[in-house]
This record gives C-alpha cells, sequence and structure tokens, in this order.
C-alpha cells in the first residue's frame, strides 16, 4: 500500500465526500519511508501546499487540509473508501490567523469529515 497526503481545502473536502473521489495533483506528497518522522515531514509539506491553496479562499474557509488515503499503486484519484484520515486546522482561528505560521494539524477519522465541514 501507498499512503499518499494530499494537499486540500475545505471546499476539496466536500467534493470528495459528495462525489466519492478527489484527483491526486502532483503535489500529492509520499513519505519517503514508514517512519514517523518521514510521514510527519510529508503531512507538513502537505499542509504548506494547503496553506497556498487555503491563501486564495475568504479569511474564514482559509483551513489547511490535508487528506491521507492508501491505495495500493499510485492513482490518478482516491475514492473515500482509500482515505484513512484527514488532518486540518481548528475551526476556531482567527480571522487574521495566517496558515502559513501554524503548525499542528488536527486528526479527524473519516466518519468525522461532515461534522469537520460543518465547523
Amino acid at each position: 500500500m501507498t499512503r499518499l497526503y494530499l494537499p486540500a481545502t475545505l471546499h476539496l473536502l466536500a467534493n470528495l465526500e459528495q462525489s466519492g473521489s478527489l484527483m491526486v495533483g502532483n503535489d500529492a506528497v509520499r513519505a519517503a519511508d514508514d517512519s514517523e518522522d518521514a510521514e510527519y515531514a510529508a503531512l507538513m509539506t502537505a499542509a504548506e501546499t494547503s496553506a497556498v491553496l487555503a491563501a486564495e479562499l475568504d479569511p474564514g474557509e482559509r483551513r489547511r487540509v490535508v487528506v491521507v488515503a492508501e491505495v495500493p499503486a499510485p492513482a490518478a484519484s482516491v475514492s473515500l473508501s482509500d482515505v484513512v484520515a484527514v488532518h486540518a486546522d481548528a475551526d476556531d482561528l482567527p480571522e487574521d490567523a495566517d496558515p502559513e505560521d501554524l503548525e499542528d494539524l488536527g486528526w479527524y477519522a473519516t466518519q468525522e469529515i461532515p461534522d469537520l465541514l460543518l465547523g
């Protein structure tokens, strides 16, 4: 299995929930190995790209989101059933917060995606 860290926004996460799939772009990140340090580095690299995507949104929607999926081989898209977790900024960030200045993301199980989208 290959674990992918997909930079996203709340809008992309909502599309994943509604359509059941998400396109894997060139910005998808794979961990260098299975170590915890490599996985954390991959997560934070994807979070940096997510911050760039979120910077184009309205201030209240600028939360970084990283979708973590496990696929059998590199794929052009992932399905909702491939998703093992979602990491995102807290929903109570100040409107003027710069996501690039934030560090840790919260962990959400796949069944928490609807609640995450509600804020």
